[in-house]
């Protein structure tokens, strides 16, 4: 979602408008107000002016078609797919306008009463103020009424040449009535707010208006308060003009919808872009000591360190000042504020260097296997969840398991970042918030230096003054929910789950020459995280890197592409290893629309970022694809063969690529930090598989100055394409019987009995690599892979079964995926974590449980 918490619109997810409707008919768990009811208007730009623009374009480019759209695949512009788009675009529109009926029906239900004790001895409210609060809601109720009437029957007796493109076309030219709505919108709220101060009997009707469910769902009524309401109009303009981009993409330009819809999507910009000017000025919080106003430039949630603690902070910076706030509890119904923590004025403040900040206190880091822990958590209770709504469950259940989720995913935001974001105050203190983007750290840093380059004037703020800041900063910010999935609508585009493979090619622009490496950034769990690095470029202006990547995405949405610049210079070089003092050159980033990555060639694409060009290529493998074992046609390599079948070949007890790259990670890769979790470059890593594969007798030339990942990287690859995992097909519903018994004995007799039904090339190689990755785990001080971080690396690797055996019934891969993962990496960790294992030990020892699987 954008900085809103709205959702990022993708044609895939025709989700227009129903914000504040669920299923259950509740609203979101009230962890943080839906507080953008107090704002009329919508703010994406990257400067942050004002602007009412199609949310969820972080852009800024409003509605104006993404590049990406007019590459579509060639079936994508094939008439007939799109046409059936247009119905499925239409269909969710139609959904979404009869929840914005309904909300204005409800809207419009009290106004009867309320008029007709207007004129008696006791009116709630006078005539005036029924006529400032309601108005023009009765003129759009209508409107939309009528356009709702004749476009549900064209939808529900669907046939392609059906027209529909006048009706849109009506219903912009009465956008008159929505100028005078939001002209009028200000002073609605400031009535209804002080009439329900003022009056009892108001304030309860208007915190609890009735709002009718959509037909087909089982709830009848929801209740939503009327400052929610009255902002459902200026939202709804933005999702029309939203749908009318959707639709014009997906109707053939020859169709005679196509000059109607492009004229009602030209007239609803133009209505845009208007209303935004006549808001601009009301943007402000206090003036600054020139008398200049102060107004709110960037805003987000950021992790501070305090005390030694971790806390999650509001942070808010004004055109002279940076405010760090947390929300108040309060009670229910109560209008929400901040508490300000601390502020710096931006004349005072300082961006530490690095060998500055050796008195900052150490970050305490948790451990990558308990981030990883609590991530498998996570995706567990998302299937339970996806269970509970398929089996039609109780909501009490789900709404249960939501706050569980939304409990380990804000652990999760609080305990993940470690990057440290350092800001000073010249007069004597220091902050330090802890970031698990650099690009976010440096879009903070970017934007308080753009304002010191100004003029600005050291102050201290009084008592009064501070207060009516903080009290603008409900009102004033962009930031409404904080970033975790569990804030998002259930209708919202999930992202994408699997493999995301990027090949970054090469950057030009630089003025002069450097040494050179890119990162790339994916968001996970609703914040964005590093993935992945190229190698540096020494000393040009034009780097080829050309390395491929393979990266997991949980639920992304976006790519960014970070340029940097190596820095050599030792005495920049801090203790702390978090601590990135390389120079950003440039960074930029793209959304990952599904329609454009799932396709099964390469989409080449370059960002440009402050002059400089980035080319790179990727394609999306989704977590359901990625879980198929293809075998080798040819049966005289080794990837894609049995295992028997090159052992035999080989007479050997292990196969000898595995051997080999043990040896050589044995021999120089112990101590890499990362080593198998990090990912080598996927050239180097073919290179490999084709050396193996042709039995070359220059494998072991090559493998002594391939990069250590990379050879890493090959022995997982061999794994992973094994026609049947390492511990078979026959044995896997045991394994998972097995590491599920909570008897310990009978769990050890269980385990070791399976491992025993395992053929002599499987086990001998499965013994052989246990050793090999227990050795890894000894160094975790030095390469900070635990036993259970390479167990997450490997389970899914040695056990997940081939096609025919898992009977592909995905519903959602991403679900049954974490399941089935979990318990495949909790096999592979209770092997690990046992004492050493002898092959003749095991043959010897048949037990007295010898009955087959």
């Amino acid at each position: 979602p954008d900085a809103h918490g709205y959702p990022s619109l993708t044609p895939a997810d025709f989700n227009y408008g129903a914000d504040e409707y669920d299923a259950e008919g509740n609203e979101e768990p009230k962890a943080l107000p839906e507080g953008s009811e107090t704002m009329p208007y919508i703010d994406e730009s990257p400067t942050m002016s004002p602007q009412l623009s199609a949310r969820g374009q972080e852009s800024g480019d409003g509605v104006s078609p993404t590049p990406t759209d007019g590459l579509g695949t060639g079936g994508e512009r094939d008439a007939g797919k799109g046409l059936e788009m247009r119905k499925l675009v239409l269909s969710g529109f139609l959904a979404s306008e009869e929840i914005y009926i309904n909300q204005l029906e409800a809207l419009l239900l009290p106004m009867k009463p309320l008029k007709a004790t207007a004129t008696t001895s006791q009116p709630v409210l006078t005539l005036q103020q029924i006529e400032t609060i309601f108005y023009k809601i009765q003129d759009i109720y209508e409107i939309h009424k009528e356009f709702y009437d004749s476009l549900c029957p064209k939808v529900q007796q669907w046939d392609s040449n059906v027209t529909m493109g006048h009706l849109f076309q009506k219903l912009a030219s009465q956008l008159g009535v929505y100028k005078a709505f939001v002209d009028n919108y200000k002073i609605a709220l400031e009535t209804a707010e002080k009439c329900s101060q003022s009056n009892y009997q108001f304030q309860k009707i208007s915190e609890e208006l009735k709002v009718k469910g959509p037909k087909d769902s089982k709830e009848s009524h929801t209740s939503v308060t009327m400052e929610a309401l009255l902002y459902k109009p200026i939202d709804r303009v933005t999702r029309s003009t939203l749908v009318l981009h959707d639709l014009l993409k997906h109707t053939p330009a020859d169709h005679p919808d196509y000059p109607l819809l492009q004229d009602a999507l030209r007239i609803s910009q133009n209505f845009l872009s208007s209303i935004n000017e006549d808001i601009d000025p009301r943007r402000t919080a206090v003036t600054t000591p020139k008398g200049e106003t102060r107004q709110l430039i960037k805003d987000g949630f950021l992790v501070e360190l305090s005390e030694g603690s971790r806390k999650l902070r509001h942070v808010f910076l004004f055109t002279d000042v940076l405010l760090c706030a947390k929300l108040k509890k309060t009670a229910v119904g109560k209008h929400q504020q901040y508490d300000c923590k601390w502020y710096v004025p931006l004349a005072d403040l300082v961006f530490p260097s690095p060998e500055e900040s050796e008195h900052c206190p150490q970050v305490h880091v948790i451990p990558d296997h308990e981030l990883e822990d609590m991530k498998m958590k996570i995706s567990a209770i998302k299937s339970e969840v996806q269970k509970e709504k398929a089996n039609k469950g109780q909501s009490r259940a789900i709404e249960r398991l939501k706050k569980k989720m939304f409990e380990n995913e804000f652990w999760l935001l609080l305990n993940s970042p470690a990057i440290p974001f350092r800001i000073h105050n010249r007069n004597g203190k220091s902050y330090l918030f802890l970031l698990s983007s650099d690009y976010e750290r440096s879009e903070w840093r970017e934007a308080i230096q753009r304002l010191q380059k100004k003029d600005l004037q050291a102050f201290v703020l009084s008592s009064v003054e501070l207060q009516v800041l903080t009290g603008s900063c409900f009102k004033l910010r962009t930031v409404h929910n904080i970033p975790v999935t569990s804030n998002k609508d259930d209708d919202e585009s999930p992202g994408l789950y699997g493999f995301l493979h990027v090949i970054v090619h090469s950057a030009k622009g630089f003025k002069q020459s450097a040494n050179l490496y890119c990162t790339l950034e994916v968001d996970s769990f609703g914040y964005f995280v590093s993935k992945a690095k190229t190698r540096v470029f020494r000393d040009t202006t034009e780097p080829q890197w050309n390395e491929e990547f393979e990266i997991e995405l949980e639920g992304s949405q976006s790519l960014r592409i970070l340029c940097y610049e190596k820095c050599y210079d030792k005495t920049k070089l801090n203790k702390d290893n978090n601590e990135i003092v390389d120079k950003i050159m440039g960074k930029g980033q793209i959304q990952l629309d599904p329609q454009v990555v799932q396709t099964k060639n390469w989409h080449m694409d370059v960002i440009e970022m402050n002059g400089i060009k980035v080319e790179f290529s990727m394609k999306f493998t989704s977590r359901d694809m990625s879980l198929k074992r293809t075998p080798s046609k040819k049966q005289t390599g080794v990837f894609g063969v049995k295992i028997s079948v090159v052992t035999k070949r080989e007479r050997s007890k292990v196969p000898y690529i595995v051997r080999q790259c043990i040896e050589e990670v044995e021999k120089r890769g112990i101590e890499e930090v990362g080593i198998y979790r990090i990912s080598g470059v996927a050239t180097d890593i073919q290179a490999l598989k084709a050396v193996f594969d042709a039995n070359n007798k220059d494998i072991l030339v090559m493998l002594s100055d391939m990069d250590i990942n990379a050879i890493a990287g090959t022995l997982k690859l061999y794994f992973r394409e094994l026609p049947e995992p390492l511990l078979t097909d026959r044995l896997y519903p045991a394994f998972m019987e097995g590491i599920a018994l909570s008897d310990p004995a009978a769990k050890e007799n269980c385990m070791m009995h399976l491992l025993r039904s395992l053929p002599d090339p499987n086990l001998i190689t499965f013994l052989f690599l246990l050793e090999h990755l227990k050795r890894v785990a000894e160094k975790e001080p030095i390469n900070k892979m635990s036993l259970h971080n390479l167990a997450t690396v490997f389970g899914p690797t040695l056990l997940r079964p081939s096609e025919g055996e898992s009977k592909v019934h995905l519903t959602l891969a991403s679900d049954i995926w974490s399941h089935d993962v979990m318990a495949q990496v909790q096999v592979l960790l209770y092997y690990l974590q046992h004492p050493p294992i002898s092959f003749t030990e095991l043959k010897r020892n048949t037990l007295y449980f010898s009955t087959d699987v």
